[in-house]
């Protein structure tokens, strides 16, 4: 996957959107925020245009097939036990995994 593409407009013009959220996620989206070193705006974008991304990737449709020449053996494995996975779970793995990149590119 392609890095996300950082936004390009001043917060003048930007749309705005006022969002009611539940007790006590302000503080955790805080932190996450402060841990990943950005604004709490900067982490909700990045975390809405993250899930996005996924949503679009994970349509009803799937983009490739099983019998895909172009898929290995352990590949096709992965992508059938993947694809009985619900879409919440699909979800989960894939932000787990996208977390492990981000924390091995973080380190190095």
């Amino acid at each position: 996957m392609s890095p996300m593409k950082q936004a390009t407009y001043s917060s003048r013009t930007a749309d705005k959107f006022v969002v009611r959220l539940p007790d006590g996620m302000r503080n955790r989206v805080q932190e996450v925020a402060k841990n990943h070193h950005r604004s709490m705006n900067s982490e909700i974008i990045a975390r809405l245009e993250q899930s996005l991304l996924q949503e679009a990737a994970f349509g009803d449709e799937p983009a490739v097939r099983i019998d895909s020449p172009e898929l290995t053996l352990n590949e096709r494995e992965l992508l059938q036990r993947f694809r009985q996975l619900s879409h919440r779970q699909q979800n989960a793995l894939v932000s787990l995994i996208a977390h492990d990149t981000e924390l091995a590119t973080e380190e190095s």
